[in-house]
């Protein structure tokens, strides 16, 4: 006997759920690429991007994953032999760096742990260091999923300005974009990277970066430039240059519908709605955490992340849990990834989710705490609905 006929709750960190209208509107005959409707849909979306992203700088669109965003930053602002500074706080910043290493590019890491956010002090300290000015970038994540901590980006941009050092600040908001605040212009990131697949509502396939006036003057002299990724290629008068060849149509179709969404609900209403779903969240957690088997990843309140929870499950239950879930109630709840695999839950609450959804997710972790006779505190899912209540007054 299960309770699982209906539609399914996604609550893994990306892909997330996507709307029916975006759907809706992939659901179409391709048609022709070089002008006409096509092109009108390029430029509208670069617009409204540059209004998601908050900057007045170019954005990009590459028919690709986040990790493909990723290349196309290096590419266009480095060169082989400058050396980048990641900042660790999980995952994925030092992929990104790994990236930077494979094509040639030399890596400077700032330690940091799975538990913590990056120490601006520390950025500060290291970049006072680097008295040759040899660091060219200085690379990070907004929200880590792996981890799901959120990095103060703000107050990492005031530890470069501090140490006096001229290296251009890339930030990946792909987790972060449309889930929470953020501000290339004012906080002077200088290249931001995200994806579709996420805070943006769409299937995977998209990888967009925003470029400010620092790095497309430092883009002229990039030695890593290839024609696929590069910006002044995709600057060509040509619709098809726009792409380096076909452009991805039906997913830009999707995004289109995406950017309507989130317009019509406002960008700062939908930060809003992160901010709710993950406080929530957060409730429940903090309720389950007193059976001594369940407990936040990330200890300092102020750096869980918005759109990801990322939940340590000790005596090896994650996995029970997640199989519950999953086939009880049809709801698909994150396992955790790189030094959390199989010691965590993430619990996702980005992207097109509402209270109904994740307070239905958070019911079905609670089932399966409890047949699955896990030791946890009572009441979660009413700390939750209480946490809204208060929160979202009629």
């Amino acid at each position: 006997m299960t309770v699982r006929t209906g539609r399914e709750i996604l609550g893994i960190p990306g892909p997330t759920t996507i709307p029916d209208e975006v759907l809706g509107a992939m659901h179409r005959p391709a048609i022709q690429i070089y002008t006409g409707e096509l092109v009108d849909y390029t430029e509208s979306i670069l617009a409204d991007l540059k209004g998601i992203f908050r900057t007045a700088g170019q954005p990009y669109i590459y028919p690709s994953n986040g990790h493909g965003a990723w290349e196309a930053a290096l590419t266009n602002v480095l060169s082989r032999g400058d050396r980048v500074l990641v900042l660790e706080s999980g995952r994925f910043a030092h992929n990104w760096g790994e990236m930077a290493r494979m094509l040639g590019v030399g890596i400077d890491t700032l330690d940091g742990t799975w538990r913590d956010a990056v120490d601006p002090g520390a950025v500060e300290a290291r970049l006072r260091a680097d008295t040759e000015g040899k660091i060219k970038a200085v690379l990070v994540v907004q929200i880590d999923t792996a981890s799901g901590v959120v990095n103060d980006i703000p107050a990492i941009r005031a530890a470069i300005d501090a140490a006096g050092h001229d290296a251009l600040f890339l930030v990946d908001t792909i987790a972060s974009l449309a889930c929470m605040p953020f501000e290339m212009d004012a906080w002077k990131v200088d290249v931001a990277v995200s994806a579709s697949q996420k805070g943006l509502m769409t299937p995977p396939g998209l990888g967009f970066v925003a470029a400010n006036d620092k790095a497309l003057a430092a883009h002229k002299n990039a030695g890593l430039r290839t024609l696929y990724w590069d910006w002044t290629a995709r600057a060509g008068e040509l619709h098809y240059q726009k792409y380096c060849g076909t452009p991805p149509e039906h997913l830009l179709f999707g995004i289109r519908k995406a950017l309507d969404i989130l317009k019509d609900e406002g960008l700062e209403n939908a930060w809003t709605r992160h901010r709710l779903l993950a406080g929530a969240t957060h409730r429940a957690v903090e309720r389950w955490a007193e059976g001594g088997v369940l407990d936040f990843n990330i200890a300092e309140p102020s750096s869980r992340s918005q759109s990801i929870t990322a939940v340590r499950v000790g005596d090896g239950h994650a996995a029970a849990i997640q199989d519950y879930c999953l086939k009880t109630c049809n709801v698909t709840v994150g396992g955790g990834i790189g030094d959390l695999k199989g010691k965590a839950l993430r619990i996702a609450h980005m992207g097109y989710s509402n209270a109904p959804a994740v307070l239905g997710m958070l019911g079905a972790i609670d089932m399966a705490l409890t047949a699955l006779k896990i030791p946890h505190g009572a009441g979660a899912v009413q700390a939750a609905v209480d946490y809204l209540a208060e929160n979202v007054p009629a």
